[in-house]
This record gives C-alpha cells, sequence and structure tokens, in this order.
C-alpha cells in the first residue's frame, strides 16, 4: 500500500512540473501534451463504448463536434453576426459562461449519442460499425453545409474567435504568473485538462466497479446470456451510449476553446478511427492502457512532425521523401508491430476466472 501511496505521489508530483519543465524549451511540447491529454478524454469515453459494453463505435467524432460547435456558437459572435435577432438582443455578441456551455455541450452530446444507440439496438460487430460510421460523417457534412440559406456553422470556413475560458476572473486563454515564474496560456490549459483526466478516470473505475460496469461487461461477453439473467440490455446499452458521448462533447468544448477555431475538417473520420486505435492500442477495457494508447499516438505524430522538420528531410532527399508521408509510415507500422508483438494491447487488461496452469510432475 505504501509502495502504491508513492508511486502515485511521484507521478503527481511529475505531472504538475512537467509542463513547467516543458515550457523553457518550448510552447510546442506543452501544446502537445494539452493534445495527448484531450484524447485521453475522448479515449476514455470511447472505452466506456468500446472496451465495457462492448459495442464498436466508428462515429464517436460525432459526440466531440457537437460538444465543439456548441461552445463555438454560443461563445462566439457567429451568431450575433449572422442573426438580426440575435445582435438586437446581444449587440457584443453572445458569449456565454463556460459554467453554462460545458454542462450544455455535455447534455447535448449525450442525447446525441443515446438518439445514435436507439436505432441499433438490434445491430452488433459489422453492421454496428458502418452504421455509427455513418452517422459520424452526417454529422461532419452537417456542419459542412449549414452556411446556407442560413447560416448556422459557417460552413467549411469555421468559427472563429471563440472565447477562452475564465474561471473566477481567471483567464487560461492569457499568459500569466506563479511564483514569479511566467506560465504560458497553454500551460494553464495543460492544469485544466489534467483536472478533467483525473476526474475522468475516477469517473470511469467507479463504473467499472458498479453494477452498472459489471453489467456492460456481462453485454459484452455475451448479450444474450446477460439478457436471460434479467438484465435490461437496452437500457444499459443507450446508457453506454449516452456516457460515452458526454465525455466527448466536454472533450469538444475543451478542444474550442483551447484552439480558438473549429472546422468540419477536424472531425474527420480519421478522427475516428485515431481514438478507436488508441483504446485498442492500449488495451481495450484497461483504464490505464487506453491512457498509455492515448497519450502515445496523441504524442508520437507531433514528435515525428519535429524530428522531420529539425532534419529538414525534404531538402536532403531533394523532394523526393515527404516528410508527412513518412511520418504516417512510421506511426503505421509501429501500430502493427505492437500488435503483432502484443495483441491484447500495450497494457491489457488482467485476465480473470481462469484456473491458474498446474505443473506437471516428472515421471517415475
Amino acid at each position: 500500500m505504501k509502495n502504491k501511496l508513492s508511486v502515485f505521489l511521484l507521478a503527481a508530483v511529475g505531472l504538475l512540473l512537467l509542463p513547467l519543465l516543458a515550457q523553457h524549451v518550448g510552447n510546442f511540447w506543452v501544446r502537445m501534451l494539452d493534445l495527448s491529454l484531450l484524447y485521453v478524454l475522448l479515449a476514455l469515453g470511447l472505452n466506456i463504448v468500446v472496451g465495457y459494453a462492448g459495442l464498436l463505435d466508428l462515429g464517436y467524432v460525432a459526440f466531440y463536434a457537437v460538444g465543439a460547435y456548441m461552445f463555438g456558437l454560443l461563445a462566439s459572435p457567429h451568431l450575433s453576426d449572422s442573426f438580426a435577432a440575435v445582435k438586437a438582443l446581444f449587440p457584443m455578441g453572445l458569449h456565454l459562461s463556460a459554467w453554462a456551455v460545458i454542462p450544455l455541450g455535455a447534455a447535448l452530446a449525450g442525447l446525441a449519442g443515446m438518439a445514435l444507440g436507439a436505432p441499433t439496438l438490434k445491430l452488433r460487430g459489422d453492421y454496428l460499425a458502418i452504421v455509427t460510421l455513418g452517422f459520424g460523417e452526417i454529422v461532419r457534412v452537417f456542419m459542412n453545409n449549414l452556411d446556407r440559406p442560413v447560416n448556422i456553422t459557417n460552413g467549411p470556413k469555421g468559427l472563429a474567435q471563440i472565447d477562452s475560458i475564465k474561471v473566477f476572473g481567471f483567464d487560461f486563454g492569457k499568459p500569466g504568473e506563479l511564483f514569479g515564474m511566467g506560465i504560458s496560456s497553454v500551460t494553464k490549459y495543460y492544469y485544466l485538462f489534467l483536472a478533467l483526466v483525473v476526474v475522468s478516470v475516477v469517473i470511469c473505475h467507479r463504473l467499472e466497479r458498479s453494477r452498472i460496469g459489471r453489467a456492460w461487461m456481462a453485454i459484452r461477453e455475451d448479450e444474450t446470456a446477460a439478457k436471460a439473467m434479467g438484465i435490461n440490455t437496452r437500457n444499459l446499452k443507450l446508457l453506454a451510449f449516452g456516457m460515452g458521448a458526454t465525455f466527448g462533447g466536454v472533450s469538444g468544448v475543451m478542444f474550442a476553446t483551447f484552439q480558438g477555431f473549429i472546422s468540419p475538417e477536424s472531425f474527420s473520420l480519421q478522427e475516428s478511427v485515431m481514438i478507436v486505435a488508441m483504446v485498442v492500442l492500449g488495451g481495450i477495457g484497461h483504464i490505464p492502457g487506453v491512457v498509455l494508447g492515448a497519450v502515445l499516438l496523441a504524442a508520437l505524430p507531433e514528435a515525428l512532425r519535429w524530428v522531420s522538420g529539425e532534419l529538414d528531410l525534404q531538402r536532403l532527399t531533394d523532394g523526393r521523401l515527404d516528410a508527412a508521408i513518412l511520418r504516417q509510415l512510421l506511426i503505421a507500422l509501429a501500430m502493427i508491430c505492437i500488435m503483432l508483438a502484443r495483441p491484447r494491447g500495450l497494457w491489457p487488461a488482467p485476465e480473470h476466472g481462469k484456473a491458474a496452469p498446474q505443473p506437471i510432475s516428472p515421471k517415475a
């Protein structure tokens, strides 16, 4: 017990000091840490759907988009610029507080998750994956085309001038000081995202150990047997979709305020596939594995981008080698090698319920 406590304390101190050290090297590295934490939030939410309930969801990025556009519309001047009635009520633009927008984004994404789950309750496996994939693409296409005849999302041009989060007068979008040390805005957002990740890990851990979590896992292992045992599979599937989507909505709100700009290109199918890959690569259904997979797959592309920029591969090879393509190739090869070596993920959940192997006694 004391060893575990010591490990947790060391990890906490390391996580608190990490951005302060990284910002001395450059804000690029702190920004990479921020995006890694955002992807951890997304992966934890998808783990509820895929890891606990066993429902393959390839349209998870749609809930990410719902939360981001909710915050973008309610915390930017876009609605006032596009609608005269809104401008008459809010001449300076509609800038709702984050305390109001974050719950709204989570609630709207949760409702969207249940709306997706309701017509897919009888689907499994590949069929469910195809339907959820289509849902994600429908949301992206809507965001891309809802700029006419009424300009709601501003189409492919996206939403700009999105407010930063302000808590009790503390503005996360502006640099500040801590004990005489300058702190950039990306460092402030790191601590906000880290707090959300800690809260999310606690929620996921409690869910996993609860009756609901055990019922989800029973559905994942054998839905017919779970139904025969009296588990209401219909309601629990809807709850899984709703809970997972809520995490996606909050992550979308954080992404919008962190970037200050959103567009439909940020919510493509590739993002959904990458989030699924984080869950599978780390270890389906295991919280530490999911966190590890999300950090690796979120940080590795950015680290390779920095390496390719420092080496200037295109200049060294006279333009014969595209650094962006090489970066994606290396990531794909790394994923293939890891899955071949560890098919259950980098940090899989411990197996329960299997008998220990019996030692073979030597023959006389």
